[in-house]
């Protein structure tokens, strides 16, 4: 193996730039890189596979800091191996417009797989990885043709141990048998609180035994290389299992608050530096210091990865040569393309058709595009019969041993992890071979809220098959009925959340969400059957809001989504036998596509001059931007038949034509009435 004194030079540098960093920023976590920082550089001189000068080669071993907030151990290797961070930028840490931010960001930084920090998310981001891996490898490889063979390694610490998605994520790797991925426990026993025998004191290695996982322990983290590089081949060369490498580590190793909680999250003081940078042999009263031969170290390993991705593309052209359509699918795939054509499978419909449950029309979808974009990768937490996400003659992705479907199979049975499932399909979108979707209750998107919020932060695109999308559901009661939930994720930055009214608008849906490939989308669909719209169309919904009937004088405009739209098609007729009123009627089936839309196009949606009234069988909040007045469900549902449980809440046609009736009522008086679309601030947001 050989490990000389520039090594130990190497990984004292690391710690340094983690500590001079923090230093500067006043902020941040030097422990965990000054710990880890000797297995790191064991992973990065001596084993990973990259290229820093193309971090997006397809073949490259993946590196995934789970306990992100330790992301200055990251930031120094993508440097010293010569990615684009720049020593400035490693001075620049914590600071506004930084590439170097407080927690690893994928979209800001060269060299970052997945955006890290909220605790188990990367280790889960590494399982999605891995599995991607698996898959591509039996899609593209061929005897002789070892297409993708790469590694995926995540670095996790206690707090990733605690986290309930980690042990979803671990429990389906063990059972996926993922041998190409190795994770690489950073067991310092210190969390926020202190020692950890305050809070975990687990055998954590008989809990991933169980979970099916190969283990490995190495006692001395802090000086031992030759150990940490024999346990990583010693796990690479399983390949029926994921390992797990529990190495016990220094925290903050050479301050003088060293092994205490002391030195987590706080910067280390000026004589604590001081002393250690005299104890590491550099210059007390110099900064930010990279000795040459550090830097020669890194960029020979970074030369060695480069010949390697040159070796694969010359590999990649003769297998061009005998395998042209794998090779064509392979190249579109990475290039981020959808292939051509695709949509003229979306189904469409026409008000003569059977009303249909929109989950079901979902199926629909799905059972008319999975073969026309093979990259698209399906699953559902353990709710497949009821999600109806599973096309007809797909095939589970699973272990060949088990005898349940291959490696190439693309559904995935995630079983009951919703919040698992969701971080894994962030490690799937961000691989690059694949698009995931997969499926469970809206009121159980919920559950992986966490997850969600880092797809929409992290800009990759996955979809969310959320079915029983409201109280609609019926006799399973409010534990099941989704009310906060549309408002929840609707608040969310750079998150489609679609509630389709018909077949057009579920395809439309679809449409959207597959082209927007830095966008996540939850499709929110109904489990009762929903009559097709008479102005619906592809055009008109995929633009997220559009008008379903127009009348020649309007007194109202009734604006709606999901199932409640053909109730406020109803209540049309209804309010004008009883009462002379004309109603139009909106669906926005999206509120981000919609917001997207130019203020024009808006504005002829929900134009001046007519009161708005809203119609949703869900919490009101956010519903003040478009309409005057709302109706909704500020309390949680009731169980009973579904029409029932409508009737309950008023929720027909008579019960929305009421709440009409006053709304005219009490702005008739009001000159110049104006749409919530004009709003003060327009221009800024």
């Amino acid at each position: 193996m050989g490990y000389t004194d520039v090594d130990k030079l190497a990984i004292n540098t690391i710690r340094l730039l983690a500590v001079d960093a923090t230093f500067a920023a006043n902020s941040g976590h030097p422990g965990a890189p000054m710990g880890m920082a000797p297995v790191a550089h064991v992973l990065f001189n001596k084993i990973m596979n990259y290229n820093p000068k193309n971090s997006s080669w397809v073949n490259r071993d993946r590196f995934v800091l789970s306990n992100g907030h330790g992301c200055m151990l990251q930031y120094a290797l993508l440097h010293l191996a010569g990615y684009k961070i720049s020593l400035d930028d490693i001075k620049a840490f914590r600071s506004i417009d930084s590439i170097t931010p407080g927690h690893p960001e994928a979209h800001d930084t060269d060299g970052i797989e997945v955006t890290t920090g909220p605790l188990g998310q990367g280790f889960s981001n590494a399982v999605g990885l891995s599995i991607a891996q698996h898959h591509a490898s039996a899609e593209f490889n061929k005897p002789g043709f070892e297409l993708i063979n790469n590694y995926t390694y995540t670095f996790l610490g206690d707090g990733c141990m605690q986290e309930g998605v980690a042990s979803e994520a671990a429990s389906l790797a063990g059972h996926l048998q993922l041998g190409n991925l190795i994770a690489i426990y950073d067991d310092n026993h210190i969390s926020i609180d202190g020692d950890t025998n305050c809070s975990f004191t687990e055998d954590v290695i008989k809990r991933f035994e169980a979970y099916g996982w190969h283990t490995e322990i190495v006692e001395d983290g802090d000086h031992d290389l030759e150990a940490m590089e024999a346990a990583i081949k010693k796990c690479q060369s399983v390949k029926n299992k994921p390992s797990l490498i529990k190495l016990r580590t220094t925290i903050g190793f050479g301050s003088l608050a060293q092994g205490t909680g002391g030195v987590h999250g706080s910067a280390l003081k000026a004589p604590d530096i001081k002393q250690l940078k005299e104890k590491f042999g550099f210059d007390t009263e110099k900064t930010f210091v990279v000795p040459q031969e550090v830097y020669d170290l890194y960029h020979k390993h970074g030369a060695e990865g480069a010949a390697k991705e040159q070796e694969w593309t010359q590999l990649l052209e003769k297998y061009t040569q005998s395998h042209k359509v794998e090779a064509a699918d392979l190249k579109r795939r990475l290039a981020g393309q959808l292939p051509e054509g695709w949509e003229k499978n979306l189904p469409v419909y026409s008000p003569a058709d059977s009303a249909v449950a929109s989950r079901k029309l979902s199926e629909i979808v799905l059972q008319k595009i999975h073969a026309a974009i093979p990259e698209l990768v399906g699953g559902s937490a353990d709710l497949t019969s009821s999600n109806l996400t599973r096309w007809k003659e797909a095939v589970d992705f699973q272990p060949p041993s088990t005898g349940l479907g291959d490696w190439s199979g693309r559904y995935i049975r995630y079983g009951v992890r919703e919040h698992g499932m969701g971080a894994i399909m962030n490690g799937l979108a961000a691989y690059g071979t694949v698009i995931p979707y997969s499926g469970t209750f809206l009121n159980f998107v919920s559950y992986a809220a966490g997850a969600v919020r880092l797809s929409a932060l992290s800009q990759v695109r996955v979809i969310w098959v959320a079915t029983h999308d409201s109280i609609g559901l019926g006799e399973d009661g409010p534990t099941h009925q989704p009310i906060e939930t549309l408002a929840h994720f609707r608040a969310l930055p750079n998150c489609m959340v679609w509630r389709p009214a018909d077949g057009n608008e579920t395809s439309a849906a679809y449409y959207i969400a597959l082209t927007s490939k830095h966008t996540p989308s939850i499709i929110a669909l109904s489990r009762q059957n929903l009559p097709h719209l008479e102005n619906s169309t592809l055009a008109r919904a995929i633009k997220g809001g559009y008008v379903v009937h127009e009348p020649e004088k309007a007194d109202i405009t009734l604006v709606s989504t999901g199932s409640e739209v053909c109730i406020c098609v109803d209540a049309v007729k209804y309010l004008k036998d009883n009462h002379n009123l004309n109603a139009r009627v909106v669906s926005i089936p999206c509120f981000e596509v919609f917001d997207a839309q130019t203020k024009e196009y808006r504005l002829s949606i929900l134009p001046d001059g007519i009161p708005s009234l809203s119609v949703e069988a869900m919490s009101t909040m956010g519903w003040e931007r478009y309409t005057h007045e709302q109706f909704g469900l500020n309390r949680f549902g009731a169980s009973g038949a579904y029409k029932d449980v409508y009737k309950k809440f008023e929720f027909t046609p008579e019960g929305v034509s009421k709440r009409a009736v006053a709304t005219v009522k009490f702005w008739k008086d009001v000159p110049n009435i104006r749409s919530p679309i004009n709003r003060a601030f327009q221009q800024l947001i």
